[in-house]
């Protein structure tokens, strides 16, 4: 059995495979003891770990064979699940990845933003905070139901809430203000993807990929069918157990 664990900011995934078939997976928050959630995850036996993600390093020294980069990781976990896939956007906690692939899934080249939270996962919990939304889910939801008009001008999280906040008291509807701040992180990672030359097939993966209102906009903006994993959280996971095995 070879396990892979993909220690992110926000949660923790581990996949395990066996032969070809995935055994077993499993998501947790990260919380303030990530190597402690991790390694309650890893109760059993395998034949190698491989870590991943913020926390990879740190894994290393503890129960983890070896690590693989987050790019690495996702490329192949993305190509195990859709072959022939040519682009790869992984948007999770902290940061945001554009990943080219070969016609073989070989990386070949990847952007990536971890300067600051902009157009990331808490950048859309902060803004759905501000807004009195219970989560991101309900978030997400709400801004399908927005109509357009609106622009947000500013990434900068602080600034962007701000703006949200104006916005509020002016009588702007909730939902055309929550559908303006998708439709700006999409802006964002939309530029990213057309600098680096992404090409089609396109996956989605990471915590963002969970919410419609971004893969559809998305999907418009790039003119193109995003492809979305059953579980996009798990896909570094997925590819650090194959690097395993």
């Amino acid at each position: 059995m070879y396990a892979g664990i993909d220690i992110g900011s926000r949660t923790i995934g581990l996949v395990v495979i066996s032969g070809d078939q995935i055994i077993l997976s499993r998501i947790e928050d990260t919380g303030f003891e990530p190597l402690d959630t991790a390694k309650k995850l890893l109760v059993g036996n395998y034949d190698r770990v491989v870590a991943t993600g913020y926390g990879r390093h740190a894994a290393r020294t503890d129960y983890a064979c070896q690590v693989v980069t987050e790019i690495k990781a996702h490329a192949t976990g993305a190509a195990h699940i859709f072959p022939g896939v040519r682009t790869v956007l992984d948007i999770g906690g902290q940061d945001t990845k554009v990943i080219l692939l070969d016609e073989g899934g070989s990386v070949i080249d990847f952007q990536m933003n971890d300067r600051c939270s902009a157009g990331t996962g808490k950048f859309l919990e902060v803004m759905a905070a501000a807004l009195g939304y219970t989560g991101v889910a309900e978030f997400g939801e709400s801004a399908l139901a927005g109509s357009g008009g609106i622009k947000i001008s500013n990434m900068c999280t602080v600034f962007a809430e701000s703006e949200a906040v104006s916005l509020i008291h002016r009588g702007v509807p909730r939902a055309d203000i929550a559908l303006a701040l998708h439709a700006s992180v999409v802006e964002r990672t939309a530029g990213m993807a057309q600098r680096v030359g992404f090409s089609s097939p396109l996956v989605f993966t990471g915590g963002v990929a969970n919410n419609r209102c971004i893969v559809s906009l998305l999907a418009e903006k790039l003119g193109l069918n995003v492809l979305v994993p059953p579980q996009p959280q798990l896909v570094g996971a997925l590819g650090a157990a194959l690097s395993a095995k």
